[in-house]
């Protein structure tokens, strides 16, 4: 048995390889699967909930096939940040920021992506191939487990570390970049949101400020986080975290740029990710 299943985190690239699978652009995909923290924006909801639509529908679209919703069990990643701040005995994974005893900056390992999306991923494709717990992966069968990763960020691209499922980049094999994703979407007149939890301590400045200026919920969580964690958290030594890398607390950073503040930006360029690689 061989399976084609979608990684979907109904952001640019995955909803684009989501979209064309469906319009028959990809080969058939038997199910796509997005494995929700609980943390990300509104808008990312809302787009998940019209590409769902979209998708699944028979008579919009030449190739449909099921999404699926999956989750960690217990409270979600925010909820369990905050009360691993509070002491309770929980995983999370939220790679905070802080200081050594020593003085020295340190930042938490990240297992927020192997906690909340990777596991719960791996526990529904067992449940597709009709696996119980402990029952082992059948000789024979194997997942292609797609993944949204476009040429201008192809050092992401990493083998799965199970024999059964094979990664595979369909937009890296049809030499797409996530700017290609976004013409293709203008083609219908789409533009799907930037997915991420509201509070990733891996936001660039640039994100940061887009999200205080357009979207006050999600900056509210991310300031509602970082003052919690200011204590520490549950399994880290550091007296005091925090969501930006500058160790100041979010609402006192000053995020706006130069056309912000009312100069002319002589230098905008933007990075396309492949500097040192």
């Amino acid at each position: 048995m061989t399976l084609n299943i979608l990684s979907l985190g109904a952001g640019v690239q995955s909803s684009t390889m989501a979209l064309m699978a469906a319009h028959g652009e990809l080969p058939r995909v038997n199910a796509a699967i997005f494995a929700d923290t609980g943390a990300e924006p509104d808008a990312v909801y809302e787009w998940l909930d019209y590409l769902e639509s979209v998708v699944t529908n028979a008579l919009r679209v030449d190739q449909p096939f099921p999404v699926y919703r999956v989750s960690a069990p217990g409270p979600d990643l925010k909820q369990r940040l905050l009360l691993t701040a509070k002491g309770e005995k929980m995983r999370q994974g939220v790679p905070l920021y802080g200081l050594n005893n020593d003085g020295t900056p340190m930042i938490l390992m990240r297992q927020c992506t192997s906690n909340f999306k990777i596991d719960p991923l791996r526990k529904k494709l067992r449940d597709i191939l009709g696996l119980v717990p402990r029952q082992r992966v059948p000789k024979g069968t194997q997942v292609n487990l797609w993944m949204g990763i476009t040429t201008d960020e192809a050092v992401r691209m990493k083998p799965s570390r199970d024999k059964w499922i094979t990664h595979t980049w369909p937009l890296i094999e049809k030499r797409m970049s996530r700017g290609d994703c976004l013409e293709w979407m203008a083609k219908y007149d789409l533009t799907p949101p930037k997915s991420a939890c509201s509070f990733c301590p891996f936001h660039s400045d640039a994100m940061w400020r887009d999200i205080k200026l357009n979207d006050p919920k999600s900056w509210a969580d991310a300031v509602e986080v970082d003052e919690a964690v200011r204590g520490g958290v549950y399994g880290s030594k550091a007296k005091a975290l925090y969501l930006h890398k500058s160790l100041t607390p979010l609402s006192e950073i000053d995020f706006r740029n130069l056309e912000d503040k009312g100069q002319l930006n002589m230098f905008n360029n933007e990075c396309e990710g492949m500097c040192g690689v």
